[in-house]
């Protein structure tokens, strides 16, 4: 069994048909997720993905239908169901069936799925480049909400930076400067010192960025958000990223200039895999 998807009460194996031509987040976009994961047994912040789900659903004008803890139950249900040595992918979603006045979605039609597939963490350095594609503000897209329609501008960028051979891109805010990269958000290091890029309101801060911070600063090492130019890469000691689907990867290349795995990446990596076997 490669997935396995929980749906009006029932697990069911594959792909199942969930969204039909009427409902709203087919052709509207309503729909939230998030993304957890099952690494060597262990649940990384999984509640705090439950909650950020909720709130993303709140942020759409969606109802869950399900608890934070419901939700968190399901997730450990449904990764029973695989061999224990699977690394997994976890993702509950929200959508509405129907809209208010068509367009705005009706939450009293919210519907919740978990879908749960093997998914293994990705392993060596990334390669990217700057995208020509932006960030949108908070008040022109949902931005403090995983939800799927902004995916659809990351995706364009995606495509842009696999058509120039890169892995990834730095996509940027409004105003010019660094927001993160397609999934992931990104860390830079100068003579010890970690930067990451402040939060706007363009982009999610993420859960596993919250941790990675708390880890270095225990750590005794310092970090500091603020506004970062795209031409500041160039000058970085160092190059990481942090996000659910990789948790913490190093950049080997932007642009055109290769990095090396530097003490601060391999650091940040190890403190955060010590930290999620020990919970």
């Amino acid at each position: 069994m490669d997935s396995v998807t929980w749906i009006d009460g029932s697990w069911v194996e594959g792909n199942p048909p969930l969204l039909g031509p009427m409902t709203h987040s087919t052709w509207l976009g309503s729909l939230v997720f998030d993304g957890a994961r099952r690494i060597n047994g262990k649940f990384p912040d999984l509640d705090l993905h439950c909650e950020r789900l909720i709130n993303s659903a709140k942020s759409m004008g969606l109802k869950s239908q399900k608890s934070e803890k419901e939700i968190f139950d399901l997730c450990i249900e449904g990764s029973s169901k695989f061999d224990t040595q699977d690394d997994l992918y976890i993702k509950p979603m929200i959508w509405a069936e129907d809209g208010l006045g068509i367009i705005a979605p009706d939450p009293s039609t919210s519907r919740f799925a978990l879908c749960i597939f093997k998914a293994s963490i990705p392993t060596g350095g990334m390669s990217a480049c700057l995208s020509s594609y932006i960030r949108p503000m908070k008040n022109a897209a949902p931005t403090d909400a995983k939800a799927a329609s902004l995916y659809a501008n990351t995706g364009r960028a995606a495509r842009e930076a696999a058509k120039k051979g890169y892995d990834n891109c730095v996509i940027c805010d409004h105003e010019g400067f660094v927001a993160e990269f397609t999934v992931a958000n990104l860390f830079i290091v100068k003579k010890g010192n970690v930067f990451t890029p402040k939060p706007t309101g363009t982009f999610l801060a993420g859960i596993t960025r919250y941790r990675v911070i708390k880890l270095l600063e225990d750590a005794k090492i310092k970090v500091i958000e603020s506004k970062i130019k795209p031409e500041e890469l160039f000058d970085a000691d160092e190059i990481f990223c942090t996000g659910n689907y990789v948790k913490v990867r190093n950049i080997n290349k932007y642009e055109d200039k290769a990095f090396l795995n530097g003490p601060i990446f391999t650091l940040a990596h190890k403190l955060y895999w010590d930290w999620m076997e020990s919970t």
